[in-house]
């Protein structure tokens, strides 16, 4: 029976629903404790709470926590794989994280779930016991951290939530699932081509984040250099377009050495150098704004951090984000 660590650290999935209110709020840190018993035919199962969360309360420190957690135990020889219980808000940022820190190796599985444990029709236990099941796989192996929830086995870098409370609501816009379950067996249709790690270090550096829309201007992004950030991301219109009152702002954040990098608000779809004009990918690739393979806001700034903390000159950011 191989040796699987289930490491919790809360989300909906360690919630349960209080019959009066209505409102769904944390239980104890042992609340999936009772669902071993269903998983036990499929693995030696340790259950280990890291912290017990809802993941918007999350920090970079609890990820580093965390990431700290996941190496101790794979360094275990007894141990053929890791799962991470997470809420779900901020379940993809978390597993590209972990992906960005750890090489291909023993399967890391990160799942949640979008209804509590005792509503009618939870996802939780079944989704603890395939990614059980994915973790102890040989099948598994080597292909970075997977997303597992209903039934499917996504690559966290494409991974997205996609739907406030459908449980079907993770998706990989641009490839779909990698694999998935039924009762008897495990299937991959794919294996992504490239994967990127990076020494482990603190994530200190300051990078925001800012959506783009009609008649923004650079007030936001002055207002984050005055504040000393080190690094940020724009989620641009289309194909990698913002408007011309936003042009100022990334240039002065470009002079000043801060490094911008362009992702598309879209759901599907990359930033390219298509368009000439005032504010167009084009224009701003001039400038010197540096482009994203694909990865959406939340996970270019995860990124950028990660490349930040190991000191990255902006040509080195720049290879990294538009080579894979």
């Amino acid at each position: 029976m191989k040796k699987v660590y289930v490491l919790t650290t809360g989300g909906t999935i360690a919630m349960s629903e209080d019959e009066a209110t209505g409102t769904v709020r944390p239980v104890d840190g042992q609340a999936l404790a009772r669902f071993l018993p269903g998983v036990a035919k499929y693995a030696d199962v340790v259950m280990e709470e890291v912290f017990n969360l809802p993941s918007p309360h999350l920090t970079f420190f609890h990820l580093q926590q965390l990431l700290n957690r996941v190496q101790e135990r794979l360094a275990e020889p007894e141990v053929a794989g890791v799962v991470v219980t997470h809420g779900t808000d901020t379940l993809e940022e978390t597993a590209f994280y972990l992906d960005l820190q750890l090489p291909p190796g023993k399967p890391v599985v990160v799942t949640g779930a979008m209804r509590s444990s005792n509503e009618i029709g939870a996802d939780g236990p079944l989704n603890l016991l395939n990614s059980v099941r994915t973790a102890a796989s040989e099948v598994a192996v080597g292909k970075g951290v997977l997303v597992v929830l209903n039934d499917e086995i996504h690559g966290a870098r494409f991974v997205t939530k996609t739907h406030t409370s459908n449980v079907a609501t993770f998706q990989s816009p641009e490839v779909g699932p990698i694999g998935s379950l039924d009762k008897r067996s495990i299937h991959f249709r794919q294996m992504p081509l490239q994967h990127e790690s990076y020494p482990a270090k603190p994530l200190q550096r300051s990078v925001g984040l800012l959506k783009m829309a009609l008649a923004i201007d650079s007030r936001l992004i002055d207002h984050m250099l005055a504040d000393g950030i080190d690094g940020l991301v724009i989620e641009a219109l289309g194909q990698g377009n913002v408007p011309p009152a936003v042009v100022p702002g990334i240039r002065r954040a470009i002079e000043k050495g801060v490094p911008v990098v362009l992702v598309s608000r879209c759901f599907n779809g990359r930033v390219q150098d298509v368009y000439g004009y005032e504010g167009g990918g084009k224009h701003l690739r001039e400038l010197g704004a540096i482009f994203s393979n694909g990865l959406n806001g939340q996970k270019a700034r995860i990124k950028l951090m990660v490349l930040l903390a190991n000191d990255l000159d902006m040509e080195s950011i720049r290879s990294a984000f538009e080579r894979i």
